[in-house]
């Protein structure tokens, strides 16, 4: 287990949750990690008070990248937000496209082609591939091994390959909009795809044997970050973190959406749920993953409808209504919670990313007590990205 300190030496909470802190005492040093990338998940920072090399308290601050994107969609009509959710997550921005649309289309009464849903699971998953092996890299560095991040960016760059021969971006896709998808599959992608699969099985076995099986990235990660049982609910835990204890927290099998009713895939689990399990958990599910392409790729109707005709989307106007689409990400469940009034605009929107919960209460109360040098390890355990945030 991880060294805990006697927190009796340490300033204790008052009534309104804050310490007392007297920084002219000579025993206390603030600290800024962040917000430049290396050593932290993204453009945030965490306002450190350490004692020594322990962390006394944690303050996460946002707002470096993107923000305010609710209030931009607000403003503008329902084809004219289509462009802008996919910055909501760099990494993964499919999946803001697939809420945005199931959304809209659920309150103006839309049904999708099958061929179209198809298409959507398998842009979610490589989307869930490639966010994980951003994730595994992270991870690495983050504990000294810089070469994994290496590899790992060499096989995403060869999945942002099939993404634009799919979609013609690399990473801004705009690819699932509502009413289906933009593009069927070009002749000759799931040959090709599945060398893109065989390169990243490859590589992630070369992962596995250089760092799951590493001494010194098992002395540093096994027993430290540890999540308790207690908190999940409390804190809204979800996703691996919360698998990584045991709780099978995975919409794709506790509300099936699209076609996962029609795939074969259980939910990867751990126990210890420390950051060794956290980021085993994710190896493991990022080669689901692989494994859910190919099941896509053969159970895909060869051909069909992939978009329902529309109204004049420049003058669109969805009735009045609410409704909450979630599914599940890399880094657990995510949501979208639409209103509307029957204009042009939508009334509200408003986002639902675990990095909120991962990357803000969770993460300031687990940094207590922890060694500095063990920071940027339990943040990227977590596995969040800050434009979430502050949406």
């Amino acid at each position: 287990m991880a060294y805990q300190p006697d927190r009796s030496q340490y300033p204790q909470p008052g009534s309104d949750g804050k310490l007392d802190i007297d920084l002219k005492s000579g025993k206390y040093l603030k600290l800024w990690q962040g917000p430049q990338h290396p050593g932290i998940t993204g453009n945030m920072s965490v306002e450190l008070t350490v004692c020594g090399d322990e962390v006394v308290e944690g303050i996460t601050h946002v707002g470096y990248l993107h923000r305010g994107f609710e209030k931009l969609m607000e403003r503008r009509t329902f084809i004219q937000c289509f462009p802008i959710v996919c910055r909501i997550c760099v990494p993964e921005p499919d999946f803001n496209e697939y809420c945005y649309a199931a959304a809209v289309e659920e309150l103006a009464g839309i049904e999708i082609p099958q061929q179209a849903k198809w298409i959507r699971a398998l842009i979610l998953e490589m989307g869930r591939i490639n966010s994980y092996l951003m994730y595994v890299g992270g991870q690495a560095g983050s504990f000294g091994m810089g070469v994994i991040g290496q590899w790992t960016t060499y096989v995403r760059d060869l999945m942002l390959d099939r993404f634009e021969e799919l979609t013609g971006a690399r990473i801004y896709h705009m690819f699932i909009l509502p009413g289906g998808v933009r593009d069927s599959l070009p002749e000759g992608f799931a040959q090709r795809m599945e060398g893109t699969l065989c390169e990243i099985e490859k590589t992630m076995q070369d992962v596995y044997d250089a760092m799951y099986c590493n001494a010194v990235y098992k002395k540093r990660s096994v027993g430290v970050g540890v999540i308790d049982l207690d908190l999940m609910d409390s804190y809204g835990v979800t996703g691996p973190n919360a698998r990584a204890a045991g709780v099978a927290k995975d919409v794709r099998k506790d509300q099936p959406y699209l076609v996962y009713s029609e795939l074969e895939f259980e939910a990867i689990l751990g126990v210890d749920s420390d950051i060794y399990t956290r980021s085993d958990v994710r190896r493991r599910d990022l080669l689901q993953s692989v494994d859910l392409v190919r099941q896509i790729l053969v159970k895909m109707p060869k051909e069909g409808s992939i978009m329902t005709k529309l109204p004049n989307v420049l003058h669109w106007k969805i009735p009045r209504g609410e409704t909450y689409i979630r599914g599940e990400c890399s880094r657990g469940e995510y949501g979208y919670y639409l209103v509307t009034d029957g204009s042009a605009y939508p009334r509200r929107v408003n986002v639902r990313g675990p990095s909120y919960t991962h990357a803000m209460s969770l993460l300031e109360r687990m940094i207590v007590n922890l060694n500095i040098a063990d920071v940027a390890g339990l943040m990227v355990s977590l596995h969040t990205y800050p434009p979430e945030i502050e949406r």
